[in-house]
């Protein structure tokens, strides 16, 4: 008799499993994300943006902190965000290093003294580009995070024309990433060695 096909969630576990395996055993993450994320800041959409959403490493993700004094001193508005207690992403005005602290999951993120002040909110609509983290992609720009759909949420709120460029090393590309209805696609996937082009959104 043959086996049942997987269902989704479980595919999906099991493919978050093998990339964060493949993440967490990649060397030299300083110097690959150093390439990657100058890439990024070196495409066309950064040079046209003025509004930039750079996330901020957790873990084994491609580093984007060392590149955040960069970004800051270009005259760009650059966007960081952080997680709410329902569980949602709000976007920040990060003018300079100093406003990030550790937080309670050892995860740099803007201090709580300054998140409520109104100068330093922003809504999604205003974003320009958006740089998107994940686990694991493939060449088409299917993306797949941590199952908890914060950027999936956030991501629904853009604008049309605002390009989604998703950073990763190229252990995180699989052949094919299974998605479903709500799955959002990347415009394009940095590598440290090749810029993807995906299939954006509909």
């Amino acid at each position: 008799m043959a086996e049942a096909p997987l269902d989704l969630a479980t595919r999906k576990q099991q493919l978050r499993e093998q990339a964060h395996a493949a993440r967490n055993a990649q060397q030299n993450k300083d110097e690959l994300s150093k390439i990657i994320c100058d890439t990024f800041m070196a495409l066309p959409e950064y040079a046209k943006a003025q509004t930039v959403m750079f996330y901020i490493d957790v873990r084994s993700e491609v580093r984007t902190r060392h590149s955040l004094p960069a970004a800051l001193q270009s005259g760009k508005t650059i966007i960081v965000p952080w997680c709410n207690d329902a569980g949602e992403l709000e976007l920040f005005r990060l003018n300079n290093m100093d406003e990030l602290a550790v937080g309670m999951y050892k995860i740099l993120e803007p201090k709580l003294e300054l998140r409520s002040l109104p100068e330093k909110q922003c809504r999604a609509e205003e974003l320009d580009l958006v740089m998107v983290p994940g686990v694991a992609f493939d060449r088409r720009g299917a993306r797949m995070g941590h199952g908890k759909g914060y950027y999936d949420k956030l991501l629904q709120h853009a604008r049309k024309d605002t390009p989604l460029v998703a950073l990763a090393f190229e252990c995180q590309l699989f052949p094919e990433i299974p998605v479903g209805s709500h799955d959002i696609f990347m415009d394009k996937i940095i590598t440290e060695s090749q810029i993807y082009i995906g299939r954006g959104r509909e």
